[in-house]
């Protein structure tokens, strides 16, 4: 039985690095690079999860399976001066490389930041995938996103225009006692 993992990262070791971006570069190949259509050099893609770490509004969680990080999710929260939208974090570059899908880590990684946007106490959490994400669609609806929208032009890969699908997910009533997130 595979030894299965959720973290949340505040730091990367050099070998944990390494197995990021090695997963990240099997996700991108695979068709779900969140926003890369292409694996960038590796100093670049270096440079992008070191730069996930710093930034207040984000926060990594990885998953490892038998102990190599295979993939990731971020729960972005909304810029400090948006109090209209203060209730509402995002949901992203949720992925799980292909070595190590059918273990249930992007189920648990999206369970993961839902978590973590509730304990930081966010109304609702949002987030978008490609229409040709089908796993991570019904995924995503299992476990009760509601799709609001399509942007029918909303990437460009390989030449070809991909719809986008938009979805939300309120984490707590109506009637909840009104606070600012954390």
């Amino acid at each position: 039985m595979a030894d299965i993992a959720i973290e949340r990262v505040e730091t990367l070791k050099t070998g944990d690095l390494h197995d990021l971006c090695d997963a990240t570069d099997d996700a991108i190949k695979a068709g779900g690079g969140f926003g890369w259509v292409a694996p960038p050099a590796r100093d670049i893609m270096e440079r992008y999860w070191k730069g996930v770490l710093v930034v207040p509004e984000r926060i990594l969680f990885v998953a490892r399976l038998d102990g190599v990080i295979s993939g990731s999710a971020q729960l972005l929260k909304p810029a400090r001066n948006n109090e209209a939208q203060a209730h509402a974090a995002t949901l992203t570059t949720n992925f799980v490389a292909p070595w190590a899908r059918g273990h249930g880590l992007a189920k648990k990684l999206t369970q993961a930041v839902e978590d973590e946007a509730r304990a930081c106490g966010f109304r609702i959490l949002n987030l978008d995938v490609r229409e040709t994400q089908d796993a991570a669609i019904r995924l995503y609806e299992d476990l009760g996103f509601k799709r609001w929208g399509t942007h029918p032009f909303y990437a460009l890969v390989d030449g070809k225009r991909l719809a986008g699908h938009f979805y939300v997910k309120e984490l707590s009533p109506d009637n909840a006692q009104d606070e600012t997130p954390r």
